[in-house]
């Protein structure tokens, strides 16, 4: 029994000092910048939290809309097919599925009984009205920047929509992993519990892009890649990663693999509409934030995100360099074969729309010669593209249907190796058991 009890003691102590480690030694998401940090209260220019000048004076309702959009609330807590915040949609991990929850108004199954102090512990801390803790599927880790008065915001308007009754599911999650107490000692190491305090050594544009991207947008939950214990490594910051079965590329300034070769002007047409010429047409998770976040918001907004990202530092990341030139316009030239399976594919169903040789006569949108995607040896996004296509909503967007119960897994490997011959700087060798394992991944 003494020798339990010691081992317990040790056990505790370890991780106690795991965790001062991990706070005291690990870099926050805005140490990159350096500087020095105020209050909110004392920091003297514009406020850089909240909505645009444009709506300070709108009432609460309003204000959260705008803030709700920004942070991006509805696209993880609508299922599809199914009533908007009624949550429901599924995030498939390797140890099980979460699902997640109804934030609509209803008083049993929604957040209809949450007090303020309750939806600021969910929203903040990873704290649900029960005490139980949230999984970090919930970004917040990056929500825990935000202000009081922004989340409270956010409530306001999410209680002002229908209530909808819908009975959150259970998640299927397998030990350890379905230990949700075990949570408490993951936020006591990974989420610093603190809110947004500016820089004042940076400009008031900047400082409004860092809380659009670090505790809105919540860019570096697909961006920046995750240690061991499934926390963000703000070492690699923005550097890229892999989140929901979908490649979230590299968005440093690094001129090879980052943005650092993007015009201002690029990088805000992707942002606001979800493209840029010559470098390619967002989809997937980013499509969606596109579409139902950065769409929406101000452009002075995007303008001072645009800003932000500018000052990240450059790391190059393992993605290629080297984008390919458009191909030839015969499919008899270039560097796929054509009477190959994925040619044969890409001839049925691709060619129409992408022409031969990768540049769209029907809209620029469908322009994947220059993208990141068919550049991209591992055929990630590629793949998921055929799968899933893409339902865009964004001015001048335009979708693509989805063939992934058309095609067979094997027919999608080979088009995805296809393309990435043809239009990219080198063929992908993707299988039909990559194929199945990415559909397992995004089954949302």
């Amino acid at each position: 029994m003494r020798r339990l009890v010691t081992t317990v003691i040790a056990a505790i102590i370890l991780v106690a000092i795991g965790v001062f480690a991990w706070r005291t030694f690990n870099p926050g998401p805005l140490a990159f910048a350096r500087g020095s940090t105020v209050a909110l209260a004392d920091y003297h220019e514009a406020n850089p939290t909240g909505v645009p000048a444009g709506l300070d004076k709108a009432d609460v309702i309003k204000r959260g809309e705008y803030l709700t959009k920004a942070a991006d609330c509805m696209v993880c807590h609508t299922a599809p097919g199914e009533a908007e915040y009624a949550g429901g949609l599924a995030f498939p991990l390797p140890f099980g599925t979460l699902y997640s929850t109804n934030i609509t108004a209803d008083k049993d199954t929604g957040i209809g009984n949450y007090s303020d102090q309750d939806f600021l512990n969910a929203v903040q801390r990873g704290i649900r009205k029960d005490g139980a803790r949230l999984y970090p599927a919930m970004p917040y880790t990056s929500y825990t920047y935000m202000t009081d008065a922004d989340v409270l915001a956010i409530k306001a308007y999410l209680l002002s929509l229908p209530a909808v009754r819908s009975q959150n599911q259970n998640n299927t999650l397998q030990f350890p992993f379905n230990q949700r107490w075990s949570m408490i000692f993951w936020s006591a190491a990974f989420n610093p519990d603190k809110r947004f305090a500016p820089n004042t050594e940076k400009s008031a544009e900047w400082n409004r892009g860092a809380y659009i991207a670090e505790a809105l947008a919540h860019c570096g939950d697909c961006h920046t890649p995750r240690n061991l214990a499934f926390a963000l490594d703000n070492r690699r910051k923005f550097a890229g990663a892999v989140a929901a079965g979908w490649r979230a590329y590299d968005i440093t300034s690094d001129k090879g693999t980052g943005i650092g070769s993007w015009t201002d002007e690029e990088v805000f047409s992707y942002l606001a509409k979800g493209h840029a010429a010559g470098r390619g047409t967002a989809s997937g998770p980013m499509g969606e934030a596109v579409d139902h976040s950065f769409s929406q918001m101000d452009p002075a907004d995007i303008k001072a995100l645009v800003t932000y990202l500018r000052s990240i530092p450059a790391i190059a990341s393992s993605e290629p360099a080297t984008i390919a030139p458009p191909a030839p316009a015969s499919p008899k030239e270039g560097g796929a074969v054509a009477d190959t399976l994925g040619g044969k594919v890409f001839a049925q169903a691709c060619a129409s729309c992408h022409s031969w040789t990768g540049v769209s006569a029907i809209s620029p949108f469908a322009t994947i010669s220059g993208s990141r995607a068919v550049n991209d040896p591992s055929a990630t996004n590629v793949a998921q593209i055929v799968i899933s296509g893409t339902r865009r909503f964004a001015p001048g967007g335009i979708s693509m249907p989805a063939f992934g119960g058309i095609y067979t897994d094997t027919e999608i490997a080979a088009v995805a190796n296809y393309v990435t011959g043809r239009f990219g700087s080198a063929a992908s060798k993707l299988t039909a058991k990559d194929v199945a394992d990415l559909r397992g991944q995004t089954a949302r």
